[in-house]
């Protein structure tokens, strides 16, 4: 197919690169020009503007920090590409969000779908994302060969919006592991055993997870190089509490956890990885 991808940062840009991988046409555009650069060097082409890259496209992926990037950038790709455009909107969003852009698409005969990822920069190198879909069904199947050559776990949760709600749980539940993961560290360093040992058994265990497997490492060693900031996850926390507050649900650790990433970005650490929870941690122990 051939695919405009919109939002080269650390996450878009080796997903646009798999995707030439896999045989699509795909045209790039990011506001630096040294990422557009970056994927002409891997097979793909570059533009100089959203309409120029969303100009012919089949597909349009979308790859940007928060709504109102979204906002700034859904008119141009609904002006300028053709009836019966695929919009994946990939981004981490308000789900309200992803109901105005779908009611935007749907006005041009544009089928849009908010398709939010998990598994972090790793995930978007090997392809093993998953990837949380809402919009209708028949599009979701349409969208399978792109987002297939993105991720191994590709799931339609449900109507526009749907993908947006899906990625808040999830990323609440990420930040709550890192927290614990982080406590738990403290807790064997601080009575004299030795952490990796100690997270060795936990990761073989009930308590097992991806994050245990992939940052226990990195984490006691303290090495917060960033696969999914700080800034970003402060973003993603609020969009779970403003979820819940417009679900009518009280989610009270959810809460705590939103204010321990607000405390890591507020102590200069939003350019971290979100790992880097660890030092909050400390910090309240030192």
């Amino acid at each position: 197919m051939t695919i405009a991808f919109v939002g080269l940062g650390i996450m878009g840009s080796p997903m646009a690169a798999n995707l030439v991988a896999a045989g699509h046409a795909v045209t790039g555009f990011d506001v630096s020009a040294a990422r557009v650069d970056e994927l002409v060097a891997r097979g793909g082409k570059g533009a100089s503007s959203v309409a120029e890259a969303v100009t012919g496209a089949d597909v349009v992926i979308t790859m940007l920090p928060d709504s109102p990037q979204v906002e700034q950038v859904a008119p141009d790709v609904v002006e300028h590409g053709r009836q019966g455009l695929l919009y994946l909107d990939m981004s981490t969003i308000r789900p309200e969000t992803s109901r105005w852009v779908a009611g935007l698409a749907r006005a041009r005969g544009i089928r849009a779908l908010d398709a939010p990822v998990s598994g972090g920069e790793r995930g978007a190198v090997d392809g093993t994302l998953s990837i949380m879909v809402g919009g209708a069904a028949e599009d979701v199947e349409a969208a399978r060969p792109v987002l297939g050559a993105l991720g191994t776990t590709i799931v339609h949760v449900g109507p526009a919006g749907a993908g947006q709600t899906v990625k808040a749980a999830n990323q609440l539940v990420v930040g709550g592991i890192y927290g614990l993961v982080a406590e738990a560290i403290v807790l064997l360093e601080a009575s004299g055993v030795d952490p990796a040992a100690g997270l060795d058994v936990l990761a073989g265990g009930l308590a097992g997870s991806r994050i245990l497997d992939l940052k226990r490492h990195t984490m006691i060693k303290r090495e917060f190089a960033p696969g999914f900031r700080i800034d970003l996850h402060h973003k993603d926390m609020g969009i779970a509490v403003a979820a819940a507050r417009e679900a009518g649900v009280s989610l009270p650790l959810t809460g705590q956890v939103a204010q321990l990433v607000a405390a890591a970005r507020a102590q200069g650490h939003g350019s971290l990885d979100h790992s880097a929870l660890l030092k909050v941690i400390e910090r309240l122990n030192s």
